[in-house]
């Protein structure tokens, strides 16, 4: 049996035909939807609220001035209510569009980005939403643990770390662990282009470490500095970021 695994799609379809083809389940592990492409400044934020001020905006999050970031958007917003609105449109029609080209033998799990209600508003009955549980594919389990773990943007895909950490409790044992979130140590964390750390998960640690999974598979990091190693017996393995590269990480497993 097939499974690749693809996360940070960030509205771009255009490879998942040729993804999809290619194996027997799809794993999605989250940030469907582009709210804000940093490589070229394109996304929702900038249709709904300019160029200019997102990128404001950006600078000023990448310095940790979050507070201001946002007073920077909201200065050119005349309607907030309108902005809000438009900014769910928008997000409704990535979406659909992703919806609309996966195949039906997909598993999907939420990111940092994403809005779990929204993105279950428009689910389709053939893809399978995975959160705080597990799925056997073939003679493999795998469990997956949905969201971004906490911090000073407060934005809907993120969990508060008691919540997050219970997922994988009741996930339990499985052979393959699925996360949008890195482990939180630094070289699976660190963004060589950014240049700066992300947020990772200290849950997803402890659980690799108890339950020791073949492989533990996460995304989130677009250009890490290690993408693939290990902790202890676990493989540990940035599956890529799908908008840039519209590739994923591919395993070949018994049936």
């Amino acid at each position: 049996m097939r499974v690749t695994a693809i996360s940070d799609l960030h509205g771009a379809v255009e490879h998942l035909d040729a993804v999809s083809k290619g194996c027997d389940a799809l794993l999605v592990l989250g940030d469907l939807i582009n709210v804000l492409d940093y490589r070229t400044m394109g996304g929702i934020l900038v249709e709904v609220f300019g160029r200019e001020p997102v990128a404001a905006a950006a600078e000023l999050r990448a310095r940790g001035r979050f507070d201001e970031a946002r007073t920077a958007i909201r200065q050119r917003v005349a309607d907030g209510d309108a902005a809000r609105a438009r900014f769910v449109e928008l997000a409704r029609r990535d979406y659909q569009r992703v919806f609309d080209a996966l195949p039906e033998h997909s598993y999907i799990t939420f990111g940092n980005v994403d809005i779990p209600e929204l993105l279950l508003s428009v689910k389709p009955d053939h893809v399978r939403f995975m959160d705080g549980d597990s799925v056997k594919l073939g003679a493999t389990t795998f469990g997956f643990v949905g969201g971004g773990v906490r911090t000073p943007l407060a934005i809907p895909g993120e969990v508060d770390d008691p919540e997050y950490d219970a997922k994988f409790q009741r996930v339990g044992p499985v052979d393959v662990i699925c996360t949008h979130m890195p482990p939180r140590i630094p070289w699976y964390t660190y963004d060589v282009v950014a240049k700066k750390f992300e947020p990772g998960s200290v849950g997803l640690i402890g659980y690799v470490q108890e339950h020791r999974p073949r492989y533990g598979l996460f995304g989130h990091v677009h250009n890490p500095f290690l993408p693939r190693g290990g902790i202890g017996h676990t493989e540990m393995v940035n599956v890529g970021h799908f908008q840039a590269s519209g590739r994923g990480f591919t395993m070949d497993l018994p049936d």
